[in-house]
């Protein structure tokens, strides 16, 4: 396969981001595939980062999962920043953080708040939270 067809680090991030928005639905990857016409295997794929998605795909993917086209994009900036990140070789770049239930919960909860102020003032709170815990160094 020519390495401009091999996946990357975003191919890794989008999947992931898929994956989060199946869960928050509370659907299987065979409902997914299913309301996709895709194989199940397929939807595993594309979440796991092993296969690309063309544009049309993530377009439809966007469509079922109810979410705008950027919402698998959301957070790539800083994703991508972090070294070695946008390379080829994704065996070498540092691997996705795992989202646990309790994390989907509050991402679910979160969105639906309307109140952007009070969204904003939330993850001020939040990132202070984070960042006053001592890191494992």
């Amino acid at each position: 396969m020519p390495e401009s067809k091999l996946p990357n680090k975003i191919d890794e991030l989008v999947g992931q981001r898929i994956r989060w928005r199946r869960k928050e639905l509370k659907w299987t990857q065979e409902q997914l595939s299913e309301r996709l016409s895709l194989t199940f295997q397929q939807v595993q794929k594309y979440e796991k980062g092993v296969n690309r998605i063309s544009a049309g795909r993530l377009y439809e993917m966007s469509r079922v999962l109810e979410v705008p086209v950027f919402y698998f994009f959301d957070g790539a900036e800083e994703y991508l920043s972090l070294p070695g990140q946008f390379e080829e070789e994704t065996s070498e770049a540092a691997p996705l953080p795992q989202i646990d239930q309790e994390a989907m919960e509050l991402v679910s909860a979160f969105q639906k708040i309307r109140d952007e102020g009070l969204r904003k003032s939330l993850l001020a709170t939040i990132k202070a939270a984070a960042a006053a815990e001592p890191t494992n160094s």
